[in-house]
């Protein structure tokens, strides 16, 4: 089995993929006139807004519970795999993804809240799945990327998040990988089996006090060591290009491996971001566009350099070579994994760095379980539109907590390849859809921008703009919920839209 997937994931991570990661940033940073840079105030002071509601979450919910996704093992153990394959010049390429991914980002999740409905328990719904259909027209292709997303979500991608925890806890306190499954799984039954709304409550309380804790560890470390700081600013970007002398054999690797394990971290054009993205509560689409960009920026910029910094500045990685052994060996017998930010930790802090960072991995890559089961259960409750089958998202859950604990019981290197795998099937679907449907985006974009240089609160009106099919948004403001699904039937009462 793992030389299968190891074959299939060689097939969808091709240099194709890598390209168009890269061409799709860079094509939508011009089409938005670098939106990532000239709006990161508007970023900041919509990330506090908003409120909560019956049918939806606020703004800082919907960013805490997609940062819940994002901020994830990817963020330590990934960043590990990134420098062991391709030399401590894949962090520039990851910095790179999240600077181009980040308008990307903005395109995805503003046609999330274009598109977004309220579901059969009056609560609102969004995301790929429900923009291919509405704004496209193929339903065929909606369905394609709905399955993808609950096989990749749903049993592909946890196992990566779990096997991570019981690494970091086996090196930590010695404790068993089937122990660690077992408390996972009891851990994550709790939480799935509350709701949308739990879920939004426990990612808003967990997901800034783990990230700020692990961004300090991370500075105080840097500190220490500050007189390494020049030295290791020019490894990175010495070998993002090459002229390191001793990493001149991965320079194709770098990039590849940097845009691959960005794209794993941040999620930028995977279609991850816009489920979240469609369950906020605002006033105009392109509110929670700018939210979810500044949440690439927080998940790479932030925490993923975090980890880059603390394993180069002590020296602790090792990097293989292509034809086999290794170009730096620093850490010899240990496997790429979180062990890397461990021992980077336990050197300047004896007998803290180990524990600490299994318990921020354990933070990390708990939340991130979690938000794979709300998009994996979006993408059910799409699906259920049509077949209106109750008993899919049982087996979804029970699906799910099988998954963790294969994954936390099962090598590194098989749990990594069926995530990657997942990861790179919805990144295909997804950008090809968001390249053809980019155009509701970029005019909420024009828009948005307008009203805030006329001094008006922006409110968004789809007939305006000659955007067809945004329902939700299209019904007038405080009428009783009139709209219908797709499958006919009436939806609940539902909040005050935006219009």
């Amino acid at each position: 089995m793992a030389e299968i997937v190891s074959v299939l994931n060689g097939l969808v991570w091709s240099k194709a993929l890598i390209f168009l990661c890269l061409a799709v940033g860079l094509y939508f940073s011009i089409r938005t006139r670098f939106m990532q840079l000239r709006g990161i105030p508007e970023m900041v002071r919509l990330m506090f807004g908003g409120r909560a509601s019956e049918a939806g979450v606020s703004s800082f919910q919907a960013l805490a519970m997609s940062l819940s996704g994002r901020v994830g093992t990817g963020n330590i153990a990934g960043v590990a795999t990134a420098i062991t394959f391709g030399g401590p010049g894949a962090i520039f390429w990851m910095w790179m993804m999240a600077f181009l991914g980040a308008s990307t980002s903005f395109v995805e999740c503003t046609l999330a809240q274009v598109y977004k409905e309220v579901d059969d328990r009056g609560q609102y719904r969004g995301g790929p799945a429900f923009y291919i259909e509405k704004a496209m027209g193929q339903r065929w292709y909606a369905w394609i990327f709905a399955v993808a997303t609950i096989i990749a979500m749903g049993l592909l991608l946890p196992g990566v998040q779990a096997n991570s925890i019981a690494a970091g806890v086996n090196n930590a306190w010695g404790v068993a990988p089937s122990v660690s499954a077992a408390v996972i799984v009891v851990a994550l039954g709790f939480i799935i089996f509350g709701g949308v709304k739990r879920i939004a409550r426990f990612a808003e309380i967990v997901v800034p006090f783990m990230a700020l804790a692990y961004i300090l560890v991370a500075v105080v470390i840097v500190l220490l060591n500050i007189e390494q700081v020049p030295a290791m600013v020019g490894l990175i970007l010495g070998s993002a290009f090459g002229l390191e002398a001793g990493f001149g054999a991965v320079l194709g690797l770098a990039v590849e491996w940097g845009v691959k394990r960005g794209v794993y971290s941040n999620e930028a054009g995977q279609g991850s971001g816009p489920h979240a993205a469609a369950a906020a509560e605002v006033k105009h689409p392109a509110q929670q566009g700018y939210v979810q960009a500044f949440s690439v920026y927080i998940d790479t910029l932030f925490v993923c350099s975090a980890t880059a910094f603390m394993v180069l500045v002590t020296g602790r990685y090792n990097v293989q070579a292509p034809g086999g052994g290794f170009l730096v060996e620093r850490l010899p017998g240990m496997e790429t994994g979180p062990g890397y930010t461990q021992a980077a930790v336990e050197s300047v802090m004896p007998g803290f760095g180990a524990s600490f960072v299994a318990l921020a991995l354990m933070f990390f890559a708990f939340t991130t379980i979690v938000a794979y089961y709300y998009i994996a259960e979006t993408n059910v409750a799409y699906i259920n539109r049509r077949v209106h089958r109750p008993w899919l998202s049982l087996v979804l859950k029970a699906a799910m907590l099988v998954s963790v604990t294969y994954g936390a019981v099962r090598s590194a290197g098989v749990a990594w390849d069926l995530g990657d795998l997942g990861v790179g099937l919805m990144a295909w679907l997804n950008i090809v859809a968001i390249l053809i449907l980019q155009k509701p985006a970029l005019l909420c974009l024009r828009d948005y921008e307008a009203q805030k240089r006329a001094g008006v609160e922006p409110v968004f009106d789809p007939g305006k703009l000659g955007i067809r099919n945004a329902d939700w948004w299209s019904a007038p403001r405080g009428a009783p919920a009139t709209v219908r699904n797709a499958s006919g039937q009436p939806l609940p009462p539902q909040a005050e839209r935006g219009t």
